[in-house]
């Protein structure tokens, strides 16, 4: 079970973020870090888990090494936490100036996820008395006269704080990337009406070069954009002959393929078709589903959302149909 403590009002963002639906809790989070894990703690409190790991969204990489050699440490201590050592010379700083010399040989640099016996680490907040500043919850424990075990952790785990973190020093791309797209088609009689990769039963049909569906073409865009490939026009030009009537499947694939030469895989695609008809609800699941298949991602990294325009303009006239997807790419490791 995930519990995700997010600012109240952004829950949807948390859930649409975490890319996944079952099993997912989101709660409101308090003012500080220790007591936004009190309330995940005392929510879990109702269930029978035996451990428990807590880990900062700023480290968006999660290398499962670490977690086997966390989960081992438990069996002997009541907490452990991952650690890399510090190889600079380190100093004690008192207003600008260097106050005292620091053995970095002593010195640990302390990573999360952070991993516990849920009886302990519960108590531990229940009684915590301290600053209301924790630095993080293995203080917590240690404060209550918990042992924490140190393990090897992983530099993939590095906290992305300021701007240049997005950057590796190795001038490699962002970690993550983002991409929109947006398309528009005319709705026609005698046409078929394709919607991400699904035929739907309709009195008319969506025109154009190929098979018209204008929810698959705004998510190729929004992925070529997030790699700077351009867009659906310049892969599979109107004007070319070899896509009269294709499959827009193909172009989703196509965009997927460019994206993983590129270092970068599917996060997670959020997209919203604006029409007055078709109904999109009973098709959503399906349309998902497909789209998934596509992208190569679970289902719950899919979003497909339906809106109208409340009769205005050419959607709410019924003439045609309009998709704007979002998609987050993240770099392979």
């Amino acid at each position: 079970m995930i519990v995700i403590a997010a600012p109240s009002g952004r829950h949807q963002m948390a859930l649409d973020a975490a890319g996944v639906e079952e099993s997912v809790v989101v709660i409101d989070g308090g003012e500080t870090r220790q007591q936004s894990v009190a309330a995940g703690l005392e929510l879990l409190a109702e269930f029978e888990f035996a451990n428990v790991l807590i880990h900062d969204a700023a480290r968006p990489d999660l290398p499962q090494a670490v977690v086997a050699r966390l989960l081992a440490a438990l069996e002997d201590h009541p907490g452990a936490i991952p650690v890399l050592p510090v190889v600079d010379s380190m100093v004690v700083a008192d207003g600008g100036l260097m106050a005292a010399d620091a053995r970095r040989e002593t010195l640990r640099r302390v990573q999360t996820p952070q991993a516990f016996r849920f009886a302990d680490i519960l108590a531990a907040h229940r009684g915590w008395e301290g600053a209301a500043t924790a630095g993080d919850d293995a203080q917590v424990l240690r404060a209550a006269g918990g042992e924490v075990a140190l393990v090897a952790g992983d530099e993939r785990l590095k906290k992305l704080t300021y701007a240049e973190d997005f950057v590796s020093e190795t001038g490699l791309p962002s970690p993550v990337r983002v991409g929109m797209g947006y398309d528009v088609h005319r709705l026609a009689a005698g046409e078929e009406l394709w919607l991400c990769g699904i035929e739907i039963d309709y009195h008319k049909g969506l025109a154009g070069h190929s098979d018209a569906d204008v929810g698959l073409h705004a998510v190729v865009d929004a992925i070529l954009g997030a790699v700077a490939q351009g867009d659906i026009g310049q892969h599979f030009p109107p004007s070319d002959p070899r896509w009269k009537g294709a499959r827009s499947a193909q172009f989703v694939e196509h965009a997927v393929k460019l994206a993983a030469e590129a270092g970068y895989a599917v996060g997670n695609v959020d997209l919203t078709l604006i029409c007055e008809a078709p109904k999109i609800g009973p098709h959503r699941d399906a349309m998902r589903a497909r789209l998934a298949e596509l992208l190569g991602v679970a289902v719950g990294s899919v979003s497909v959302k339906a809106t109208t325009t409340e009769k205005l303009g050419f959607t709410g006239r019924g003439e045609g149909i309009a998709a704007q997807a979002v998609a987050t790419m993240v770099a392979k490791a």
